[in-house]
């Protein structure tokens, strides 16, 4: 209800929809870290996005009379998604799978990952229209961006595909 927060009648829905980006935020937040099985920080956001989230909706039910209350928690709703969304991608927290796959030039591919640090492991294959290699890495997902370009500067024909993964352990992993 916000009442001892004094604040005006139309200064309402802003804040709940400022509160509401901030709940929906820290929530989408929370299921990626979820995802990634960082249970500190998981009981962390999840501890403020649910205490966010009772201020307000308890606001929006105490002043059922004025529809843009629910105007501004809808929309707070949806915004939080995709800032959670936006700021997960900047932060890029965990690994990713590159698998690329080159008819020329899979050897060049590999020794490019490796010159940027990480390991590389070469498949050959037998693709639609004859031989290919499959290059194989796990790289921070901040840095697969940077390795996709190298990629193509390598190979432009090269088709690359990622996927987050959650390192158990062996092998190389870069820190």
């Amino acid at each position: 209800m916000l009442n001892w927060l004094a604040i005006p009648p139309l200064w309402l829905p802003i804040v709940i929809f400022l509160l509401r980006v901030t709940d929906m935020t820290l929530d989408t937040l929370r299921v990626l870290i979820v995802i990634r099985g960082l249970k500190a920080m998981a009981w962390i956001l999840g501890f403020f996005q649910s205490a966010i989230w009772v201020i307000a909706v308890t606001s929006v039910l105490g002043n059922l009379g004025n529809p843009w209350t629910l105007i501004g928690y809808a929309a707070g709703f949806a915004s939080g998604n995709v800032v959670g969304m936006l700021i997960e991608e900047r932060v890029a927290i965990g690994h990713g799978h590159l698998r690329v796959i080159s008819s020329r030039l899979g050897s060049a591919i590999s020794e490019a990952i490796r010159s940027a640090g990480y390991a590389a492991t070469e498949i050959a294959g037998r693709g639609k229209d004859g031989a290919v290699t499959l290059v194989i890495s796990s790289v921070r997902r901040r840095d697969i961006d940077r390795i996709q370009k190298e990629v193509a500067r390598v190979d432009p024909e090269a088709f690359v595909a990622v996927e987050e993964i959650r390192p158990l352990h062996r092998g190389f992993w870069r820190a």
